[in-house]
């Protein structure tokens, strides 16, 4: 079956190829919106397929960023992964995503690969580790944004929640004291880990309230029945807990379910990210959302200056953005 070429379409629409090709490439400036429908009707008609080799050598680019996130099971990876290939889509780019597990090695791994697939530009939930890739792959000047995350000494820009501001929220809707947090294991300096856990201590300080570790938790998921074990066999209980993040938050209300406890008035929850059963659960639960559209749009927008080799009026090493309160019964 003979291929279809540019040259066909720009026939069976009655335009020039250099017509067609600027409509491929996006071009609309100097076309009427019914040379458009024309390309479009015969496109379809022909059941054209552009050269995506070809174009990629012609313009040097593949149109293709990688993504690496840190767990894809939770809820703000599937989140940002959909809200950031909305905006890739508008600018003719694909993504090819992949799943570090919180492993080193295995994101080393994802990069390289990525690389020999030569993708335009990375976004990564990076590990914190793999410090000396990242120098070198910045002094290469590849196109690298994190999110969710940045590493100390590494001068690539970051987008991420601000964790302080989150934890002076949380603190301030709780109602009673003592007040626990709990998030996942700090083997690894994960930036929203240690910086839940600072924000909360910070909290605490500028409210005159005592700091009292005991209440200020992390481990494997795994382990959280014996972390909320001695929490609850604590000579004061918690009147409230802040989950640091979704899978926490799971653990937490099974937890609560086993040992028939009652939200509100046993114990008092707030959750980091707005999953979607917060809103369904009997009480509902407050959380604290992460503003996944501006972020994901600050991401992109930040990754493709860099492809594009265009400048960042804006540019800064860390852009914060506020958590979005979501008061629900958890908290009353």
């Amino acid at each position: 079956m003979k291929k279809t070429t540019i040259a066909d379409v720009a026939r069976y629409a009655n335009v020039s190829n250099s017509t067609v090709s600027q409509y491929l490439n996006k071009r609309y400036e100097y076309m009427s919106a019914e040379t458009r429908k024309k390309i479009e009707e015969a496109i379809e008609a022909l059941q054209y397929r552009p050269n995506l080799m070809a174009r990629s050598l012609k313009q040097k680019s593949t149109f293709t960023i990688g993504i690496i996130v840190a767990n894809i099971i939770h809820d703000f990876s599937t989140k940002i992964i959909n809200a950031l290939e909305a905006e890739f889509d508008k600018e003719g780019f694909h993504m090819i995503v992949c799943n570090s597990a919180d492993n080193p090695k295995k994101e080393k791994k994802h990069i390289e690969t990525l690389l020999e697939k030569q993708v335009d530009g990375l976004i990564v939930f990076p590990t914190g580790e793999n410090q000396n890739l990242y120098i070198r792959l910045h002094q290469q000047a590849m196109p690298i944004v994190f999110i969710d995350r940045f590493i100390e000494g590494v001068d690539i820009p970051a987008v991420l929640l601000d964790n302080y501001s989150a934890m002076d929220t949380a603190v301030e809707t709780f109602k009673e004291q003592p007040l626990a947090i709990i998030t996942t294991s700090l083997t690894l300096p994960i930036t929203p880990r240690v910086e839940r856990l600072e924000g909360f201590r910070q909290a605490l300080r500028n409210r005159n309230l005592f700091i009292d570790e005991r209440y200020i938790k992390n481990g494997e998921p795994a382990e959280m029945e014996e972390v909320f074990n001695q929490l609850f066999t604590l000579d004061q209980p918690p009147k409230g807990i802040i989950a640091a993040n979704d899978r926490i938050f799971q653990e937490l209300m099974m937890y609560i379910k086993k040992q028939n406890l009652h939200v509100p008035n046993d114990v008092q929850v707030i959750a980091v990210d707005d999953v979607p059963y917060a809103n369904f659960l009997t009480p509902s639960i407050t959380t604290l959302k992460q503003p996944i559209l501006p972020m994901a749009q600050k991401s992109a927008s930040l990754l493709l200056a860099k492809i594009k080799k265009e400048p960042i009026t804006d540019e800064q090493k860390l852009y914060r953005f506020k958590p979005i309160v979501i008061q629900r019964d958890s908290t009353n």
